[in-house]
């Protein structure tokens, strides 16, 4: 085989394996949206909702993605990554925390139940739920 060849097929793989671990990630970084009667039913499918005030923004992801909280309950976002992040809310959850750079915290009291989505503004691919009762 000539070298034009060799690279054709060498670029070819790495391109195929970017593709494959880009839909890989994005697969495994998407919350499973939670419906509204696993919220109320404690079946397996709420055993991956931690109960918990605390969520951690490191490698890229809300961690815990999803919680489940209290009415009242103020929640405290802390990154843990070397670049900034936003907490800002996708359903009209109403609040937005700008950006967060290494370090720093964002804090938000839920006052109203229902289930509340955001995202991170710099990642498109960072996702998160609060379930308030």
């Amino acid at each position: 085989m000539n070298r034009k060849v060799v690279s054709a097929v060498v670029v070819a793989v790495l391109a195929a394996a970017g593709v494959i671990y880009g839909v890989w990630r994005h697969n495994n970084t998407t919350p499973k949206s939670v419906s509204t009667a696993a919220t109320t039913n404690q079946s397996s499918s709420t055993q991956n909702v931690a109960e918990t005030n605390s969520i951690t923004i490191k490698d890229f992801a809300f961690s815990p993605a999803t919680v489940k909280v209290k009415k009242g309950t103020k929640i405290t976002w802390t990154n843990q990554d070397n670049t900034a992040h936003t907490v800002t809310a996708t359903n009209g959850g109403g609040f937005d925390s700008g950006s967060i750079t290494d370090g720093g915290t964002f804090s938000f009291t839920f006052n109203q139940t229902g289930t509340f989505t955001y995202k991170c503004n710099f990642h498109p691919d960072m996702f998160g739920t609060v379930i308030v009762q």
